[in-house]
């Protein structure tokens, strides 16, 4: 059996959203932070974020005033379940997530690998008004 390129762990270098008539937009920022984390049992985990995100100014981790929370969620993501190649894709199934909407659902990734690193694109995704296609570049750690 061929060794599974995907496995390990990777650092997120640059995540930019794109329309189709070329404008580019970077949601958390030009320097955001995250890791990918691929098992060999079959499992993966998503986290990312944006690079210095305000403090809460209650230390208590249920603490937090509304617009603190809604910010903090603004500027982050995660989640994790099995996950599947298909050809050019890589299939996660979403089985725990922030977004409630994605647990249970799939989230598809066409992806590309260049020596250490790891470019994936999503399919389009609905943002506000607008679709756009997520482009994600992650480096082995």
């Amino acid at each position: 059996m061929a060794r599974n390129p995907f496995i390990g762990t990777w650092k997120l270098l640059s995540y930019e959203v794109r329309r189709t008539d070329g404008e580019v937009r970077y949601p958390w920022g030009q320097d955001p932070v995250g890791f990918l984390m691929y098992s060999k049992d079959g499992y993966v985990s998503v986290a990312m974020m944006s690079a210095n995100r305000p403090r809460f100014a209650a230390k208590d981790v249920k603490g937090g005033s509304a617009e603190e929370k809604a910010a903090a969620v603004d500027t982050y993501i995660s989640y994790c379940g099995r996950y599947e190649v298909q050809g050019d894709t890589v299939i996660h199934h979403v089985e725990v997530c922030l977004f409630p909407n994605w647990v249970g659902k799939d989230q598809k990734r066409i992806f590309e690998f260049d020596g250490d690193r790891l470019l994936l694109s999503t399919e389009p995704i609905p943002v506000g008004e607008m679709q756009w296609t997520g482009h994600l570049i992650w480096e082995r750690v």
